[in-house]
């Protein structure tokens, strides 16, 4: 029976008509064997491919930053060379606020004498670096407020001097560095012991005083300034002195003039402040 372009088949031959079976296949043809996967779970247990042990985290993930890494490939310098790497000058930082804060505290109480066995087994250079810093921009800054009301109180022109904060750097910055050195050497020859960091130390936290001692020096009383000069200075000589006297005694007879010149190197250093500073010539 045909409808239109499509033919059907009449149901009653497909009931008389019997389906012939259908042969098995050749199991040769059909039958497809799969090769075992080499599909693994992700991340892989193990490094593949050329990036060997490129999928752990970086070094500096955690707290490695901080501490030694154990195997490491980066040459490790020796001898003098070690003095131009930045490890070489950890340690010397290596302090927090409530150290910084209590030595600050033992240069304010000059009679004791205890600050080198405080610090003899972690003298540090964050705090004498800071503190210098502090007194350039401190000095520079109360020297130019005095003399800018100096002139103010006379009707004057004032211009602000740059120099000032040249020059409070090269003192201080100065003062802190050739100071320590000198004395180091003269120690040195006498066969006094004496540690180059820890005379840095020392000389970094005597000069705190000089800080409120600026910020007082505000009042436009002359014989005011030169009394906070005179207290600051000698609370200054007399902690550097106290506290190098032990070392310095082994020096020999010639101790007391060595300390004498401590004592009196502080002195100066107040002295050349005061002029310097707050010394207004309108």
């Amino acid at each position: 029976m045909m409808s239109g372009k499509y033919q059907t088949i009449d149901n009653q031959r497909l009931q008389g008509e019997s389906v012939p079976a259908v042969s098995d296949p050749d199991p040769a043809i059909v039958t497809v064997k799969f090769a075992d996967s080499n599909l693994q779970t992700f991340p892989p247990s193990g490094a593949q491919g050329k990036i060997t042990g490129g999928s752990g985290p970086p070094r500096d993930a955690d707290d490695t930053f901080s501490k030694p890494v154990s195997g490491s490939e980066e040459p490790q310098q020796s001898g003098w060379l070690r003095t131009f790497t930045v490890a070489a000058y950890k340690p010397y930082f290596d302090v927090d606020t409530s150290d910084v804060v209590e030595r600050i505290r033992y240069s304010l109480v000059p009679f004791t004498g205890t600050f080198n066995e405080k610090t003899a087994s972690n003298p540090d250079l964050y705090g004498p670096f800071w503190i210098c810093t502090t007194l350039i921009f401190v000095a520079a800054s109360i020297g130019t407020f005095v003399t800018y009301i100096a002139h103010k109180v006379k009707n004057k022109e004032w211009d602000y001097d740059i120099n000032l904060v040249t020059w409070s750097a090269g003192l201080f910055y100065g003062y802190v560095t050739v100071v320590p050195l000198c004395l180091y050497v003269i120690l040195k020859y006498f066969s006094a012991p004496a540690g180059l960091v820890q005379l840095f130390c020392l000389y970094g936290y005597s000069l705190f005083v000089f800080i409120p001692a600026l910020c007082m020096s505000v009042v436009p009383l002359d014989i005011f300034r030169w009394v906070i000069a005179g207290v600051a200075g000698l609370m200054s000589a007399t902690f550097v002195a106290l506290n190098l006297r032990a070392h310095i005694v082994s020096a020999g007879e010639r101790w007391f003039f060595i300390v004498a010149g401590i004592f009196l190197l502080q002195l100066a250093l107040a002295v050349v402040l005061k002029i310097y500073l707050f010394t207004v010539s309108v």
